[in-house]
């Protein structure tokens, strides 16, 4: 069976109760064949010491539920606008040849996939909080997690396909400069020598109410040649990573680009999984600025479309920078006639003026 055929998305939403029960309901849903490779749980802004509190019952109780396959996960601080608690599962099926491996690093668990198409990690939970006074510290840490995990396992940086980036208040400004400029630093000095002539992974970079920097990554080694990577562009942007510093925020003098590609696809016997990072309203490099949600979303999507040409779309995460432009998106979406998983999510964008962004998976 094809790779494309075997990773699966889903997302479970949890009715208001106690966090304990949801969780508890949460896990009891769980998808009943094949493995559980990620857990990604949208909720509520909370206090500081609420978050580390949860974040650890959340560890305690998906480690007790699941044993010596305990998947990675991470905790978001968004407000989900359909429902309490959002839980997003990245699930897989393996061939009775393939070989999945549970591991554990600095007491982060990630998972690893064998096949003859190559070697898989799925890793989360990489992250610098108050621990790390600002921003760039924070980043600092978190990359210095990942690149742990990463050399563990003998993979390297430019073999990372998808990454997610969750900062707190991104465009607040703390000592060093604006946070998402400052995490921008960061990782340009973090991918800095490694081999990006397969592009740059897909990524989004998105706000959240607490918790400093969180990063959550896909890497892929492939080994035979009908299993290859894909960056795309998007005819209708600038590529990020090809900003000029007109449009970029400072922190400690420095300007440096957003390092991702519009999109990356990951290409096996002739089918495709299209991962479609974070996408805005935005044309050339300019946001389109006092236009409405409604204009903003249509042109999100028209980007999208570009992006996966005739892939099918498989799930959707929106992030709002208003909740009461809820209904409207709502609305919106549905009128595309999807009928897959989508999250509503209340988070800050990268681009003030930028109201929606979206992201999500293809396949072909």
């Amino acid at each position: 069976m094809n790779y494309c055929d075997k990773i699966h998305y889903s997302h479970l939403t949890a009715s208001a109760a106690d966090f304990p029960a949801m969780i508890d309901d949460l896990l009891s849903r769980m998808p009943k064949k094949g493995t559980v490779l990620r857990l990604v749980l949208f909720g509520v802004p909370v206090s500081g010491e609420e978050y580390v509190a949860q974040r650890r019952m959340l560890r305690t109780k998906v480690r007790a539920f699941f044993g010596d396959c305990e998947p990675a996960f991470s905790y978001v601080l968004q407000p989900v606008l359909n429902a309490s608690l959002v839980m997003e599962v990245h699930s897989y099926l393996p061939d009775a040849d393939e070989r999945v491996f549970y591991r554990q690093y600095e007491n982060l668990p990630y998972v690893l996939v064998e096949n003859e198409s190559g070697r898989f990690l799925f890793a989360s939970g990489f992250q610098g909080d108050e621990a790390y006074k600002d921003m760039e510290q924070r980043s600092v840490e978190a990359f210095r997690q990942l690149k742990g995990v990463l050399d563990k396992e003998s993979f390297l940086v430019g073999n990372i396909v998808r990454q997610w980036n969750y900062i707190e208040q991104i465009t607040g400004y703390d000592e060093t400069g604006q946070h998402y400029q400052s995490f921008n630093n960061v990782r340009t000095a973090f991918y800095a020598g490694n081999d990006w002539s397969k592009g740059y992974p897909a990524a989004t970079g998105i706000g959240m109410s607490r918790g400093g920097v969180l990063i959550d990554v896909d890497a892929a080694m492939l080994y035979t040649p009908d299993a290859f990577v894909t960056p795309i562009d998007n005819k209708l942007q600038v590529a990020a990573h090809a900003y000029s510093e007109q449009v970029l925020e400072e922190a400690r003098q420095k300007k440096t680009t957003p390092k991702f590609e519009r999109a990356k696809s990951m290409t096996f016997h002739g089918r495709r999984l299209v991962y479609i990072s974070g996408t805005a309203a935005i044309r050339g490099e300019e946001s389109l600025k006092g236009v409405g949600l409604e204009r903003q979303l249509q042109i999100t999507m028209e980007n999208i479309a570009q992006l996966i040409d005739d892939a099918r779309l498989m799930m959707l995460r929106v992030y709002l920078k208003n909740e009461s432009d809820y209904d409207e998106a709502k609305r919106g979406i549905e009128s595309y006639g999807l009928n897959i998983p989508v999250s509503f999510l209340q988070a800050g964008v990268c681009r003030e003026e930028l109201l929606i962004e979206i992201e999500g998976i293809a396949m072909k």
